[in-house]
């Protein structure tokens, strides 16, 4: 209850600064091409010098869009301050900051009868974004953005933080995997921060913020976000130069861009007035729903679920970068838990007798090897060792890949940073081999036998059930697995005819 009653009173700060409306500006792009924009966009983050204002034309805050003016100081003493209410719940207090102009089309209303049409659908969307929404809304706030941009993951993902879609884009906020790199994600063997909560909103935000300083026009920051920017940029181009309008709706775009505003506004809508659609809100309390613990020593997920006392589900829903069964301190110092768990996991933790807390180290090919052979070497199954690496059929794993094993009891120090933060798992296509028999002539080795055919002398050793230090007598058959060289076609000369007709066109 105190927590609750500190998150209203910070509910009530945060009404005093919400997102105000900023103006729309065309970009204007010069003879240098396409993507260079001349005209700067407005600020985001910055808020007037002035601390009381008021709306011109009288419109409301919710998705007005009517410009800000100050007061004079003169008039302050004849005004009485109008007592604010903390939001009901985080759909009041995201109604509350709405600040992007509104669009009305008929795509709009299409897209409305879509979601309308499908309740059970907008709610169980609703229903899993509890767990995000509240940090999204607080890190709009913070950053004085639009809070409508808190639903634009219902739009990428229905706010299903493991999607991934046909392109490769994954994560609620759908990065690509160079455009998550370029945001500083990390994806690597063992996490994925296009996945991760926190990381992915902050690029996800850091990225809208750099679109609309591009753009100075929420609606084409979210084209470029769908589209791309280099290709909205070059339509904005394309457009100026044969003097047309070059707002959003104007613009010639793919039909998935051209839905992908309408989608949002839709979205909006429902929220703003959801009995005006048939649908149903799930309550989100406007406080925290989890907060930040940190691991200092490897640890076993299904352990680190148990010890919060949090559902295994519930656990991998809020940290879903971690894509193996393991989380490695070096690499993810921090996991996230339920508020009232995070508490529950370090009395847990401190008071945890049952031994090592992690089951799982991480193993370096030392060679290029078939899978089966690396699960041997490490004591696995191949069935278990291509489980718990995501190996597919018919690949090998080159040298230097980093590969999950179990740990052994002797075994005390944590995976290193340099792996945990790196490891990558590099693999190629498997090259069957044919059964070949050779013949030995005078000189003839283990060594010299796999010298001359480019195979390990260790191979050799074994298809031949000999030692490594093994002299072949001449003619002696031995038995070798090698890769099939393709033949390429003998190129044929040409003929008197050609050779005439060739000297001919010069």
């Amino acid at each position: 209850m105190n927590r609750l009653k500190s998150w209203c009173v910070a509910g009530l700060v945060t009404l005093t600064g919400c997102a105000t409306s900023l103006p729309p500006q065309s970009p204007t792009y010069g003879e240098d091409g396409p993507g260079i924009v001349l005209q700067s966009a407005p600020e985001i983050g910055h808020r007037p010098s002035s601390p009381i204002i008021s709306r011109s034309n009288g419109n409301s805050v919710h998705g007005g869009s009517g410009e800000l003016s100050p007061i004079d100081p003169q008039q302050t003493t004849s005004r009485s301050v109008a007592s604010l209410a903390p939001p009901a719940d985080l759909w009041d207090r995201i109604r509350r900051g709405y600040a992007m102009p509104n669009l009305d089309s008929d795509l709009v209303r299409d897209r409305e009868q879509w979601y309308a049409g499908r309740p059970d659908y907008i709610f169980r969307m609703t229903e899993r974004s509890k767990k995000y929404l509240f940090h999204i809304v607080e890190e709009l706030e913070l950053r004085n953005m639009p809070t409508e941009l808190a639903l634009l993951p219902f739009i990428e993902s229905a706010f299903n933080p493991q999607a991934v879609s046909t392109a490769k884009a994954a994560g609620m906020w759908q990065f690509m995997p160079a455009t998550g790199k370029y945001f500083e994600l990390k994806q690597n063997a063992f996490r994925d921060d296009r996945r991760d909560v926190l990381a992915s909103t902050r690029a996800a935000l850091d990225y809208l913020q750099k679109l609309y300083g591009m753009f100075g026009d929420w609606h084409l920051a979210l084209a470029a976000y769908n589209w791309g920017e280099g290709s909205v940029g070059r339509s904005i181009a394309k457009n100026q130069k044969s003097g047309l309008a070059m707002g959003y709706t104007d613009l010639n775009m793919p039909m998935e861009t051209r839905l992908y505003v309408p989608k949002l506004q839709a979205v909006k809508n429902i929220v703003a007035r959801p009995e005006a659609f048939n649908s149903k809100l799930p309550l989100i309390e406007n406080h925290p729903y989890f907060q930040t613990v940190t691991i200092h020593r490897d640890i076993d997920v299904a352990l680190a679920a148990r010890l919060a006392e949090v559902p295994l589900e519930d656990f991998k829903a809020l940290n879903p970068s971690i894509n193996r069964p393991v989380i490695m301190a070096a690499g993810t110092p921090q996991v996230l838990l339920p508020w009232d768990n995070a508490e529950v996991f370090q009395s847990n933790l401190e008071s945890y007798g049952g031994g090592r807390l992690a089951s799982w180290t991480v193993w370096v090919a030392p060679t290029t090897m078939r899978p089966a052979d690396a699960a041997k070497r490490v004591g696995m199954t191949e069935a278990e060792f291509r489980s718990v690496n995501a190996i597919p059929p018919r690949v090998v794993i080159k040298a230097g890949s980093s590969l999950l094993v179990p740990r052994t009891h002797s075994m005390s120090q944590d995976v290193a940073i340099k792996v945990a933060d790196n490891g990558q798992l590099s693999l190629a296509p498997e090259v069957v081999s044919k059964r070949t028999v050779v013949r030995a002539v005078k000189g003839d080795t283990v060594s010299s036998i796999a010298r001359k055919y480019r195979v390990n002398a260790d191979q050799v050793a074994q298809w031949n059930k000999v030692g490594m230090s093994t002299s072949f007598k001449p003619g002696h058959q031995i038995i070798m697995f090698l890769t099939p060289v393709k033949q390429t076609a003998p190129q044929r000369r040409p003929t008197t005819a050609q050779r005439a007709t060739r000297v001919a066109k010069r």
